[in-house]
């Protein structure tokens, strides 16, 4: 039986590795991306459909399949309005778990971030944990929730924080140890394979895993 695997969020830190590697494992026959522009790349298992995210009902048919992988995800730096932060972080997973669930999709992938808690009073974990607790109240048949700790990856954008953030992280990661090892930084790489580890399972039910869990899975 042929597998179909979606992805909204392709060309994203994760995204992108997860992307490649789904084109090179055989579980997956085609591989569907939703993206804003095509990307300039021809595989025999790709196929990209250009959508408006704002009118996601207007693609409705083409999500199905396998498993539906939602990399989807802002920063405040390209995204300061934090109204529009939410619509991108929350209503977007949300819509796509929506129609997943309507179309029979089998599994829903979605990466959230340590931390992630809707009784929060800082905007991002309680935004992460609000998107968490809605796509959950869904009823999909499995969902899995991803809580990357600090994400150690080539981006295309230029982040100097991070650079800094990640150099700290190389020392202090040794240190943590017990219950603060899901602090540690991760790789892109480790969350990548670990969604499509799990993906290729039959587990039903909802399943979250800190940072930890991922790259034990990874």
């Amino acid at each position: 039986m042929a597998n179909k695997a979606i992805i909204a969020g392709s060309t994203g830190l994760i995204g992108s590795k997860l992307f490649h590697i789904l084109l090179h494992e055989p579980f997956y026959d085609e591989v569907l991306i939703l993206v804003r522009k095509k990307i300039n790349l021809n595989h025999k298992k790709l196929t990209q459909l250009v959508v408006n995210f704002e009118q996601l009902d207007s693609y409705a048919d083409a999500i199905n399949g396998h498993a539906l992988f939602c990399c989807l995800g802002t920063t405040n730096k390209k995204t300061p309005d934090k109204v529009v932060y939410r619509h991108i972080d929350h209503d977007y997973p949300l819509h796509l778990a929506q129609l997943a669930l309507k179309n029979g999709v089998e599994q829903y992938h979605l990466v959230s971030s340590i931390g992630a808690n809707a009784g929060s009073s800082f905007f991002y974990p309680k935004t992460k944990g609000e998107t968490e607790a809605d796509i959950q109240q869904l009823g999909l048949p499995a969902l899995h929730i991803y809580r990357p700790s600090m994400l150690v990856g080539d981006r295309q954008e230029q982040r100097p924080m991070e650079k800094t953030l990640i150099a700290i992280y190389k020392v202090i990661d040794p240190l943590l140890s017990g219950s603060w090892k899901k602090y540690r930084s991760i790789t892109d790489e480790a969350v990548a394979m670990a969604m499509y580890k799990q993906s290729t399972k039959n587990n039903a039910g909802t399943f979250i895993y800190e940072s930890d869990q991922i790259k034990q899975l990874s």
